[in-house]
């Protein structure tokens, strides 16, 4: 696979200067991985967790890691092409940069998005324990940066940021009754959002403790993308990307963590929460998945260690993903890189 952008060192940049991020063909449906590392510790040179959906043009993000906010301005996804934003579950690798994020990209003096933009995920587990869910996050980020945001609607002629974003909590269907962040039924996928590009579906994963946690699967004219979360080895994954044409999986290196001195706690969690290469190939194998790219690593260790796993259980072609790499669909389901160097640079 081809990454975006150059392999030369860091080049400096007239800050009042604007960036081009030129494209030969913005149809067509492209994945970029912005961010590739689990969290929050940092461990490697990579972003942190989130993946972008680009279908002829016009963005869908899935999560909000660390560095998310400059790899998409990088991979020329600016604000005014942003249609709607996914949250798998309220882990802080997944939602920390999201105030970052919306604060970057709204308003046309940084070319950001005007119009209103649905931002899905969980609701509160909890809530009679005063637990908040997407919804709260939103609410207190809006309210903390309430002074910048007013200064700039008035100093730069921005509409008002709090009405341009539409927080919408993913009701769980009545298949999901009885779940809870240590047990997930089987269940069907569930449609919870669609518009002229793209229909997304949900799915229930586990991911102990974290309740809800949720899988996304993007529908196209183009093929199919399935974005997995933090889950153990799941049939609901399984479920959810049937014949998907890329399926974008989390995974844990175990080993790693065995040889470290960390809490039997930690060691657990890592254990029942996560998903080995191994887990990860069974899962695409049941689901006749057309390519696996391993996404939100836990732990270190080589591409060859990440993919070994997977192949052993699973016969068709295995990516580890980099920040800045772009997967292309084709309209004959099948996969080929993005031409090397490539931005991908979207529109409305």
């Amino acid at each position: 696979m081809e990454t975006i952008g150059s392999t030369e060192g860091p080049q400096q940049m007239d800050e009042h200067r604007t960036a081009e991020h030129p494209v030969p063909d913005k149809r067509g449906l492209k994945v970029v991985a912005l961010g590739t590392a689990a969290g929050p510790a940092i461990r490697s040179e990579c972003a942190g967790i989130a993946t972008a959906i680009v279908v002829d043009g016009a963005y869908y993000l899935v999560d909000f890691g660390l560095g998310v906010t400059r790899a998409a301005h990088e991979a020329g996804l600016l604000g005014e092409s942003l249609r709607a934003c996914f949250v798998t579950h309220l882990h802080s690798d997944h939602v920390a940069e999201l105030p970052a994020y919306l604060l970057w990209n709204w308003g046309q003096p940084v070319r950001g998005f005007t119009g209103l933009v649905p931002i899905l995920g969980p609701g509160s587990a909890d809530p009679t324990a005063g637990t908040v869910g997407l919804a709260g996050l939103v609410d207190h980020v809006l309210r903390g940066y309430s002074y910048d945001i007013d200064v700039r609607i008035v100093d730069e002629g921005r509409p008002p940021l709090y009405d341009l974003v539409d927080v919408r909590e993913i009701d769980l269907p009545e298949s999901a009754a009885g779940a809870t962040g240590e047990s997930t039924p089987a269940m069907d996928p569930f449609l919870v959002y669609s518009d002229d590009r793209v229909r997304v579906s949900a799915i229930l994963v586990e991911h102990p403790p974290i309740f809800p946690a949720f899988a996304f699967r993007f529908d196209t004219a183009y093929g199919s993308v399935v974005v997995s979360g933090d889950t153990t080895e799941s049939d609901n994954m399984a479920r959810l990307a049937a014949d998907a044409d890329l399926l974008v999986h989390e995974s844990v290196y175990l080993d790693f963590y065995r040889a470290q001195d960390f809490a039997p706690e930690f060691l657990n969690h890592q254990l029942i929460s996560h998903t080995t290469p191994e887990g990860v190939g069974r899962v695409a194998t049941r689901a006749g998945a057309r390519r696996v790219v391993l996404s939100h690593l836990a732990g270190v260790a080589t591409d060859e260690q990440w993919t070994a796993g997977v192949r052993a259980e699973y016969a068709g072609p295995v990516t580890v993903a980099r920040p800045g790499t772009v997967f292309a669909v084709d309209g004959t389901n099948t996969l080929a890189a993005a031409p090397a160097g490539a931005a991908v640079t979207a529109s409305t």
